[in-house]
């Protein structure tokens, strides 16, 4: 028979979104953030769109990142659950109803670089948010994520961010302590009341004088990239996309490279990103944006920046400075599920996943860590109007 510290010793402890990180929860290596792997319950409910699939096919079709083999093993195991119950691989999914995918974690790692405080009031904190690091959870990031740090290290929380940064950007972001205040703010950015200000280096020689780019945005959330698309005076045809416009003005240029302000008078998904690779001035070390030949991130299973890494690399010299095929040291202790079976190396024994690196990788080419840096950067979030009597704007600040 099994002792009571034996079996406390095979209980697996799923986290959920609710559990905030901790600072023990990282571990520092060479000039990186690794998370400690952990057990993590993913929650879902389905959509009208994913309704009438059967549980393994809606898998395999939205999360490319592990294969259909994966989620049928999954699937029978019970590490999927429909309403928190096992279903067989067969099971027609239907609207709203709730799908837990129970995983063991490896997030990515990220730099080093400190989240600084640059300001905090009683309803706002504003920070200096590194490259390498995404404001809050999404894809494959929690923990190591701006909202996620500020919680652990700082005791902050809960936090709303008012406004994003791509995670590959650098530069001011305001987040809000309450959900109301960061509604008010938002209503704020909405109103054209708060103007950003980024610097982007590009390629080639920016035109010296202003630019104005009209163009509309059309973002596909499952290659998570944008296209431009203007309309064209001699067909009646109606342009897709949303309403973009964004202002550049050159402040230097070697004749290689440039140094744009760029100034966005709405706010698209990769707005600055597409529209300058639109007037063919792209992001001088942006692998997604260099080129409108690309490789999905659908079919690389991965995601887009790295899939456009991938889809390149020899445009990588010089960009991705801190490329490695170092890990973590394997032979530090971790408590692991020793099942495992959804750890992102899937190739591996169960037997052999009671030690892993904290971050192997799912995809082709994963092994090979790149944490590449965007050259832009918020460098500036104002009031470009008087602020009302009785109200309250966001907070003036630059970068030094």
């Amino acid at each position: 028979m099994k002792s009571r510290k034996e079996e406390k010793a095979m209980e697996i402890v799923w986290q959920t979104p609710e559990i905030r990180p901790q600072r023990q929860d990282y571990i520092f290596r060479d000039g990186r953030r690794h998370v400690r792997p952990y057990n993590f319950e993913f929650i879902c409910h389905v959509k009208k769109r994913w309704a009438g699939k059967t549980i393994v096919d809606l898998f395999t079709y939205e999360f490319k990142g592990r294969p259909y083999d994966y989620y049928v093993s999954a699937v029978k195991s019970g590490r999927i659950q429909v309403e928190g119950v096992m279903v067989p691989v067969s099971y027609i999914v239907k609207t709203s109803q709730k799908i837990s995918h129970f995983v063991h974690r490896h997030e990515p790692p990220v730099m080093t670089c400190d989240v600084s405080i640059l300001q905090e009031e009683p309803d706002v904190v504003v920070v200096c948010k590194p490259a390498s690091v995404p404001v809050h959870s999404c894809g494959q990031y929690r923990k190591n994520t701006v909202v996620g740090i500020l919680e652990a290290e700082h005791g902050l929380a809960p936090l709303f961010p008012i406004h994003r940064l791509d995670r590959l950007v650098s530069g001011l972001l305001i987040l809000a302590k309450s959900s109301s205040k960061a509604n008010y703010f938002r209503q704020q950015i909405e109103g054209g009341m708060v103007q950003k200000q980024y610097i982007a280096r590009v390629a080639g020689e920016f035109p010296e004088q202003e630019q104005l780019v009209d163009a509309n945005v059309i973002h596909d959330p499952r290659e998570c990239r944008s296209t431009a698309e203007v309309s064209d005076l001699s067909d009646d045809t109606l342009i897709k996309g949303k309403t973009a416009c964004t202002k550049f003005t050159r402040l230097s240029t070697n004749g290689i490279h440039s140094l744009v302000l760029c100034e966005p008078v709405t706010g698209r998904t990769h707005q600055i990103r597409v529209h300058l690779q639109h007037v063919g001035y792209p992001i001088a070390n942006d692998m997604l944006y260099l080129s409108k030949l690309v490789n999905g991130r659908s079919t690389e299973g991965m995601g887009a920046d790295r899939a456009a890494v991938n889809s390149r690399p020899f445009l990588t010299s010089g960009f991705c400075e801190n490329l490695s095929t170092e890990h973590v040291d394997p032979n530090e202790d971790f408590s692991i599920d020793p099942m495992c079976t959804n750890c992102p190396n899937l190739s591996l024994d169960r037997t052999q996943c009671t030690r892993l690196p904290l971050y192997a990788g799912s995809g082709r080419g994963e092994r090979r860590l790149a944490l590449p840096h965007l050259w832009r950067g918020c460098s500036q979030v104002s009031n470009p109007r008087p602020t009302a009597h009785g109200r309250r704007h966001l907070p003036s600040h630059q970068t030094k």
